[in-house]
């Protein structure tokens, strides 16, 4: 930072003056400015108004997306606060993720996975275990059922000491 009683450099104030006279004549030609001058400062989108301080939150959206497109009429603007703004890019980018794709033209390849592929088999051996519990015609006693021997809830495992407090 330069020191308070710097003598004045004219060479750099000719070129600061230089440059701000340059960046208001691309800011005046701009086509954000212009926008703002043909278009009333309202939201084409929501419908909300700007002034002020809050004109600064209305942008100037390119219907046709491309920013380098900027006829002298602005027929290719509208002015969108930021919120539609965002909004209206976010729906380009899905209408484009989606252009081109028929549902005829995208055929799934067939899965490898059939979640209900040994269901058959499953229902037979409930089926079957189901008749061997029924007690046969013969008067002859059905075998054990299959979990006989897990132990209740509570009883220690075979082998292991029972749980005493």
């Amino acid at each position: 930072m330069a020191a308070a009683n710097s003598p004045f450099d004219e060479k750099r104030h000719a070129q600061a003056l230089a440059d701000l006279g340059r960046d208001a004549a691309l800011r005046r030609d701009g086509y954000r400015d212009r926008a703002l001058k043909l278009f009333p400062h309202v939201c084409a989108s929501c419908g909300r108004e700007f002034s002020g301080k809050r004109l600064k939150e209305l942008t100037v959206h390119h219907q046709d997306h491309n920013y380098k497109n900027n006829p002298p009429d602005g027929s290719n603007w509208i002015l969108l606060c930021l919120y539609c703004h965002d909004h209206e890019h976010e729906k380009y980018k899905m209408a484009e993720h989606q252009r081109g794709v028929r549902r005829e033209d995208y055929e799934l390849a067939p899965s490898i996975f059939s979640p209900f592929e040994n269901l058959d088999k499953l229902v037979c051996l409930d089926d079957a275990a189901a008749a061997s519990d029924a007690p046969a015609a013969d008067g002859a006693g059905a075998a054990a059922p299959a979990d006989a021997a897990t132990p209740a809830p509570g009883d220690p495992e075979p082998g292991h000491p029972p749980n005493r407090p």
